[in-house]
This record gives structure tokens, C-alpha cells and sequence, in this order.
């Protein structure tokens, strides 16, 4: 058991730094001058030659990837071109909002997944799970922002039940909530259709094996062999799917946040790159990446906890 988190651990910070080299190079190989982005093309040449060394654009790439990497690591990002303000605090402000959205999108995500999943499973072959399934599959069909846009119709313009976007701040719970209510929505609705079939799929296997058969003829009632039986033994699938939706979640609010005009990091990272804000790109893009490498890796420590066979083998 130790040997296997130690292994998934080294991997895990292989991966982040394979990560950083990536995205470093990515973002210092585009086209473009950030000092003549920020001062204009009316700058003269002692001017951009001034910000070019303030910047330390100036310096060896492998010399400004270690001292980004050093830097990093102690909370510092370096300073926005655009905003004039240290990276980390534009960051430090706009997290919350995202995680927010992330983690309310996922909670709903799993709540109606595994109630639809479970219950198409339960009712194989019958009315109840064909529209699941139908359901499920014009949910994968339809795009996030498209959905938004045709929430925001119905709930905003025309029945004005919820505010079509911004955010009133939490000083205020109940408008912040409410203005949160669609993007969530958005959000949950196409990744609860992925994950409700794979929900479905794994109970139908699960629910085959000769223990469930066996709890059904103890007398057992049928929500308890479903939730305490079945739904257990049938995680490993669905914990995988699991971690991977909540980082595209996390992603996916780069778009919803600006359908919805919300100040998050999606909204931030539009923002930089209009302004080719390189040091605010490049901190948001590898925030990005480390978390869903974060997030297959707690996936990856889940396994063992989940299924005895693999912690066995671990």
C-alpha cells in the first residue's frame, strides 16, 4: 500500500513538472512582443528595451523557466502586464468563484447521474430507462454554451425567474445563489448525461454477479440491494468518470463564466490573453493543468479505498 501511493505520488509530481515545461515553452514560443503589446507601437526602442529587462524578457528561456518555477512555488506569479496588480492576488480573488461553480456543478452532476443511472439500471428494458437513455444522449449531444444561452432565454428573459448573469456578491446569499442557480445548471445537465449511462452500465453488470441475486432472495427490499449492494461495487467506473468531470468542470467554466458575465477565472483568463497578458496566462493555464492532474491522481488513491482487490494488489 505504501509502495503504491509512493509510486502514484512521484508520478504525480513528474507529471505537474512535465506540466510546467509544457506549458512554459508554450507560452514563450508565441509570436508577438509583450512590451510592445503593453506600451503600444507608438514606444520607442529604449522604451520597449527597458520594459523587455523590467519584464526579464531579456534573459536565457531556461534561466526565466527555473526562476518561474522557483517563484511559483512560493505563491508568486509574477506581476499582470494589464492589471498592474501581482498575479496571485488576481487569482487569490477570482478562485473562489470558479471553485464555486465547480464544485456546485458537481454535486448536481453526481446527485442526478447516479438517481437517473441507478434508476435506468433498476428498470432495464423497460419505458423509465429508454428515456434515460434518450435523455442522457441528447444531453452529450447538446453544447454547454448553447444550453446556457437557451437557459438564460427561458428562466431570464421570458418567465424572469432568475437573473440572466453577473454576480451580486456574497455579501447578499440569496442573489449570489440565485445568480449561480443557471450556470450550474449549464454546467451539471451535459456531464450528469455522461455520467448517468456509465452509471447505468456498470449497476447492469454488478446487478448479473450471483451476490445480488442472492441478496434479492433474502427478501431484501429493492432500494436497499440497489444503494447498499449494487451502487458499492459498481464505484470504480463511476469514481473514474468521476474525476475527470470535475476537472473539465473546472475548465468548462472558462466558457459558462463568460456567457454569464461572472468574475471568475474563466472571465480573467479571456481577459489576459486579449491583453496577452503573458504571466497571467501562463500562471491560469498551468493552474489549470494541475488540477485535473490533481484530480486523476486523488481518483488514482480512491481506487484502493474503494475496491479491496486493488488494494490487495497495491
Amino acid at each position: 500500500m505504501g509502495l503504491f501511493i509512493l509510486r502514484r505520488t512521484l508520478g504525480f509530481v513528474l507529471t505537474l513538472l512535465a506540466v510546467s515545461v509544457v506549458v512554459f515553452a508554450v507560452m514563450n514560443v508565441l509570436p508577438g512582443d509583450p512590451a510592445l503589446t503593453i506600451l503600444g507601437l507608438d514606444a520607442t526602442d529604449d522604451a520597449l528595451a527597458a520594459l523587455r529587462a523590467e519584464l526579464g524578457l531579456d534573459r536565457p528561456v531556461l534561466m526565466r523557466y527555473f526562476a518561474w518555477v522557483r517563484d511559483a512555488l512560493g505563491g508568486d506569479f509574477g506581476m499582470s502586464h494589464s492589471f498592474r496588480v501581482p498575479v496571485a492576488g488576481l487569482i487569490g480573488e477570482r478562485l473562489p468563484m470558479t471553485v464555486s461553480l465547480a464544485v456546485a456543478g458537481m454535486v448536481l452532476t453526481v446527485c442526478l447521474a447516479l438517481s437517473l443511472g441507478i434508476g435506468a439500471a433498476a428498470n432495464h428494458g423497460r419505458p423509465g430507462d429508454w428515456g434515460v437513455m434518450f435523455i442522457s444522449q441528447l444531453g452529450i449531444a447538446v453544447p454547454a454554451f448553447w444550453l446556457a444561452i437557451l437557459l438564460v432565454l427561458l428562466f431570464a428573459v421570458k418567465l424572469r425567474w432568475l437573473p440572466p448573469g453577473g454576480f451580486a456578491g456574497w455579501s447578499d446569499p440569496v442573489a449570489a445563489i440565485r445568480s449561480l442557480v443557471l450556470p450550474t445548471i449549464a454546467l451539471a445537465l451535459v456531464q450528469s448525461a455522461v455520467l448517468a449511462r456509465v452509471t447505468r452500465s456498470s449497476a447492469l453488470e454488478v446487478m448479473r454477479l450471483d451476490y445480488v441475486r442472492t441478496a434479492r432472495a433474502t427478501g431484501l427490499p429493492r432500494h436497499r440491494v440497489l444503494w447498499r449492494h449494487v451502487l458499492p461495487n459498481a464505484l470504480v467506473p463511476i469514481v473514474t468518470i468521476v474525476g475527470m468531470q470535475f476537472a473539465a468542470l473546472v475548465t468548462g467554466t472558462i466558457v459558462i463564466e463568460n456567457v454569464f458575465y461572472l468574475p471568475g477565472l474563466g472571465r480573467l483568463i479571456f481577459q489576459s490573453i486579449a491583453n496577452r497578458d503573458l504571466p497571467t496566462v501562463q500562471a491560469l493555464v498551468m493552474l489549470f493543468a494541475a488540477i485535473v492532474v490533481t484530480a486523476n491522481f486523488i481518483v488514482d488513491l480512491l481506487y484502493v479505498w474503494i475496491d479491496p482487490r486493488l488494494k490487495a494488489r497495491a
